[in-house]
């Protein structure tokens, strides 16, 4: 079975706006998405490039640089020299970082199980029982 266009632009709109919900939801983030992204892939990944980071967050260099930026200006990431190239640095997230992570995340995760909680049973079944086919939307096209 193929997926009609009324099908994908329903799925494409449901997932946005499910994903804005849960950050109006968790107002309390101390920072924005991209940010709390960002970190998160720093935690996951260590510490990094600039220019890698924008690559694994899927933005420009010039968006991910303003986002290091700031993040450093509020002490949740470093910079440390590059040990393979002393004129780079890479962006290590600080225990600070780390904790704004575990918050923000529990602060999302905890408005997402509010509105599970509110669905009828067999709705919930069915919608975590589609979590593999989720995840597999998230990486990417398949290779030609």
């Amino acid at each position: 079975m193929s997926a009609t266009n009324a099908d994908t632009s329903r799925l494409y709109l449901a997932v946005g706006r499910l994903n804005r919900a849960l950050r109006r939801d968790a107002r309390e983030a101390a920072i924005g998405h991209g940010g709390l992204s960002a970190l998160a892939t720093l935690l996951q990944d260590g510490p990094q490039r600039a220019g890698t980071l924008a690559e694994t967050e899927g933005v420009s260099a010039p968006a991910m640089t303003r986002i290091v930026n700031s993040l450093e200006g509020l002490g949740y990431v470093e910079r440390r020299p590059d040990p393979a190239d002393g004129r780079a640095s890479l962006v290590a997230a600080t225990a600070e970082g780390e904790e704004l992570v575990r918050h923000g995340r529990a602060a999302r995760l905890g408005a997402l199980q509010e509105r599970l909680d509110r669905l009828p049973d067999a709705d919930r079944t069915t919608l975590l029982a589609a979590l593999d086919a989720f995840e597999q939307l998230t990486e990417g096209p398949n290779p030609a």
